[in-house]
């Protein structure tokens, strides 16, 4: 069965026909059409992107448009190709083609950015016989100069872009630049001719135990006599052509067969890459180990440094595409970013795209963490880990709403070059760690359906009503739940031929993942439709400031006011995370109120508001 939403009911806000407070304040009736208002978006060209909601989708289990290119032109089994539509780790036929088709039910929902996981050219399949999977997500690239054949050709991509732009939607690229497909073997862990199945892990080597000047570590034979290593102010061309022996932690090789896989030509050569084994997560490691075996690019290099730029500045000249969203920024240094970021930025500023958006991947989820990005990188924005990180805590641990308030008044940490906290993307779930949905299953497994799908609205109004840009992760608009994280939250959106996805239960729904989800109809497109609507509507939901005004410390009420400094607009905010009605006394609450969107609460002399509920009121307009 489909779960009801609840209907606005008074207020100054109509869903097909937004009037004056006064002019409107009345029921609406139920068959009342909901409607975008795409009118009041500015062009995309021009457009801030606190004015925007993004779809973070990956082409490959969107929609299959044309199904003559699933194996990517590629002989051979699943093997070579990577084409199985039953395995949850291989292509699954999605292209650019279905995400061109169903543009217009982005559109519709309120969509007006496409967050594309990477579409350049990979490897189609990586691991030994036992541990096999394809390169469905495009995190494996050899090619960076063309895109993956398995999602279309240029011209599919040339049209994608240029459909999106008719319906001013902006359309961003992920981008990588910490590494490549693994390619590079090590002699000392992967000897030629040895048996794949059996390669072990290639420890990490530092570079105080194997420095760049002795050939295999300690009691070695001098190499690179006077390179004076890879710190910042010796990233010059002069210094890194004495860097001419790779020998100095382990014996890197190209297999045969491999020797010119990778586009461009220079990346093809081991001096651009660290050489020195597996990352362990933590400490020199981070950004000098190979990140799960994929070959780590020497980023420190200043050919390397400019390579990328080459290569990032083209795809923005061809395609005039809108934003880059950064994989793994944490795992390059510093100094790397501190001369892209302002490279490509200028190159788009000249290419006439004033508002290119540039965020990077900073899996780390407190403020002072993330903040050292924006402010020491000078990456211009990063994913919102800590809002995510703090959403988490309200809808699958049950902690208070103080930790998302204690969380968010650490905004004066980030110092971007542009702009503020405000324009950071938010978002409750993604591709590697899971979905919201799953979230609140997994952190109360005995409630019903019905119950998580409350929580769920909840959590995705909080996103559209804070601060920030909210991203939507593809499917769920549809009650995806998933069974946890990476390939576990990589469903279909089209008919679903793998077993593990085509049994989940879905929010809001009877269907399954076994059949097609692109309902119009669904109570979470319909609410996403609605909170997009009221931001188009309210400045204040845009770009306005962010005051808290009431966090319990226990599952229950969280309060803010959000105003906008130029047209004064201001929205009063109350959710309520508890499954019991809670209630507040604020002296905001006494002054003249239009309901705008949720569930009202009661007001007498305190405010009552139901359980997971939320309620956005307008201030200004019912002052007078």
């Amino acid at each position: 069965m489909k779960y009801p939403l609840t209907k606005l009911a008074g207020g100054c806000l109509a869903l097909a026909l937004l009037a004056a407070c006064g002019e409107a304040d009345k029921a609406l009736p139920p068959e009342e059409p909901v409607t975008v208002r795409p009118e009041l978006l500015e062009p995309y060209i021009s457009r801030p992107i606190t004015d925007d909601v993004m779809y973070f989708v990956m082409p490959d289990r969107f929609n299959n448009g044309d199904p003559s290119n699933d194996t990517g032109g590629f002989g051979g089994d699943a093997s070579t190709h990577g084409f199985d539509p039953t395995h949850k780790g291989f292509f699954h036929g999605g292209d650019f083609k279905g995400l061109t088709e169903k543009l217009d039910y982005l559109a519709d929902m309120g969509i007006s950015a496409i967050w594309m996981t990477p579409i350049f050219k990979n490897k189609p399949v990586q691991g030994n016989p036992v541990n096999m999977t394809a390169a469905y997500h495009g995190y494996w690239i050899t090619d960076f100069t063309q895109i993956d054949p398995h999602l279309g050709t240029n011209d599919d991509l040339k049209t994608l872009v240029d459909e999106a732009h008719k319906r001013n939607m902006k359309v961003i690229f992920d981008i990588i630049t910490n590494h490549t497909a693994d390619v590079i073997k090590y002699e000392e862990c992967f000897p030629r001719g040895s048996d794949p199945a059996n390669v072990p892990l290639c420890a990490y080597r530092s570079k105080e135990a194997f420095p760049y000047t002795t050939k295999g570590g300690p009691g070695g034979d001098a190499i690179n006599e006077g390179f004076l290593g890879d710190e910042p102010v010796h990233q010059t061309a002069e210094n890194f052509a004495k860097l001419t022996d790779q020998t100095f932690a382990y014996t890197p090789y190209v297999p045969a067969g491999e020797e010119n896989v990778k586009v461009p030509a220079w990346l093809n050569d081991v001096r651009y890459y660290h050489n020195r084994g597996d990352s362990e997560w933590q400490g020199e490691s981070n950004t000098y180990g190979d990140f799960a075996g994929l070959d780590d690019l020497f980023t420190e290099h200043p050919d390397v440094q400019q390579g990328f730029i080459d290569i990032y500045k083209f795809w923005i000249s061809e395609f005039k595409i809108d934003g880059f969203r950064i994989d793994t920024v944490k795992h390059v240094n510093d100094s790397f970013w501190q001369a892209f970021a302002p490279a490509i930025m200028a190159h788009a500023e000249a290419e006439g795209i004033p508002n290119f958006y540039v965020f990077g991947e900073v899996h780390e989820p407190t403020p002072e963490r993330l903040s050292h990005y924006t402010n020491v990188a000078k990456v211009p924005f990063v994913l919102d880990f800590a809002f995510q990180s703090a959403t988490y805590q309200l809808f699958a641990e049950g902690k208070g709403p103080d930790v998302f308030a204690e969380t968010l008044k650490k905004d004066v940490l980030y110092k971007p070059a542009k702009g503020d906290a405000r324009s950071l993307p938010i978002f409750l779930g993604n591709h590697d760690m899971g979905r919201i949905g799953h979230f609140i299953r997994r952190g109360n497994p005995d409630e019903s359906l019905e119950t998580s799908l409350k929580k769920d609205l909840l959590a995705h109004a909080l996103m559209f009503y804070s601060r920030g840009v909210p991203v939507i992760y593809y499917g769920d608009e549809q009650g995806f739940i998933g069974d946890g994280h990476d390939q576990d939250a990589r469903e279909d959106m089209f008919e679903s031929q793998v077993a593990s996805y085509a049994d989940n239960d879905l929010l809001g729904t009877s269907k399954s993942s076994a059949d097609n989800n692109f309902d119009a109809e669904h109570p979470l497109y319909e609410a996403m439709q609605r909170f997009t609507m009221v931001k188009r509507v309210h400045p204040a939901l845009r770009h306005g400031k962010m005051t808290f005004l009431h966090a319990d410390s226990e599952p229950g009420l969280l309060v803010f006011e959000r105003t906008d400094e130029t047209t004064g607009d201001t929205v009063l905010a109350v959710f309520n995370t508890a499954a019991y009605e809670a209630s507040v006394t604020l002296p905001q609450f006494s002054g003249p109120l239009c309901f705008i969107d949720g569930t009202e609460g009661e007001m007498n002399g305190a405010y009552t508001a139901p359980a997971l509920s939320w309620a956005v009121y307008e201030k200004t307009a019912c002052e007078s």
